[in-house]
């Protein structure tokens, strides 16, 4: 006998939406939308896909109007509820454009709830387009199935970064010089990584952040990581020790 489909099919596109949703809600979608599902996915009236806010779970939607440039959505009924990303928050030193492209998506992909941009002595980027960033979270967050859209902030120097810290927040410093173990270090609750540029912090740099409060420095292996790797590693060994890969 065979096997029961699952339901909704997991193969259904998937798409980020600004309109609240609840049972019997329309979703006027904006010409880039209408125009990725009617002439890339090939979608008709009356074909379901699964929609997201970022606040209220994911939902069925079926596409009740669809025109050249518009299309609009009757939302169904729920399929799973807002997840409970845990309370990891990222700050890394911006990288060359694509890299940070990189970063930016694979740290949603992994369950960071909030990206901040700090700008160091070494840091070869000083300014981000963050319309870009948003972007590419939306897309991540479409693509692996996440329910809640990371905030992204705008970039701050390292000192700025420092005094403006909530210190009830653990401060994780991810020092190539050395530190404790990540893996055994790591524990749960609101946490702050921060991973620095290439080539690294000055001295002083990892000594003003050694010396700040409700901060351990932390030891990502022995070998030199470039600063878009170590900064995911951390997140990866966070989620693995502390957070919701237990």
């Amino acid at each position: 006998m065979p096997a029961t489909p699952a339901w909704p099919p997991k193969s259904l596109p998937r798409l980020y939406v600004e309109t609240p949703l609840e049972a019997g809600a329309r979703v006027n979608l904006d010409a880039a939308q209408a125009n990725y599902l009617g002439n890339v996915m090939r979608l008709k009236e009356g074909d379901r896909l699964l929609v997201f806010d970022g606040m209220s779970g994911e939902w069925l939607a079926e596409i009740a109007e669809a025109g050249k440039k518009r299309m609009t959505l009757s939302v169904t009924e729920p399929t799973r509820p807002q997840e409970a990303a845990p309370d990891l928050w990222l700050a890394f030193a911006p990288v060359k454009k694509g890299r940070v492209d990189w970063l930016v998506e694979k740290a949603v992909e992994l369950g960071v709830a909030r990206l901040l941009p700090v700008v160091t002595q070494r840091t070869i980027v000083d300014k981000l387009n963050l319309d870009r960033m948003r972007a590419h979270i939306i897309e991540a967050a479409e693509q692996c199935g996440r329910t809640a859209l990371a905030d992204i902030d705008e970039p701050v120097r390292l000192d700025a970064f420092l005094k403006q810290r909530d210190t009830g927040r653990t401060l994780y410093f991810a020092d190539e010089t050395g530190g404790e173990q990540a893996a055994v270090t790591f524990k749960a609750g609101p946490a702050l990584i921060l991973t620095g540029p290439e080539g690294g912090f000055t001295s002083e740099e990892a000594a003003t952040i050694r010396s700040a409060r409700n901060t351990t420095a932390v030891s990502l292996g022995p070998r030199i990581l470039r600063a878009e790797t170590a900064a995911l590693a951390a997140v990866a060994a966070w989620m693995s020790a502390a957070g919701d890969w237990r």
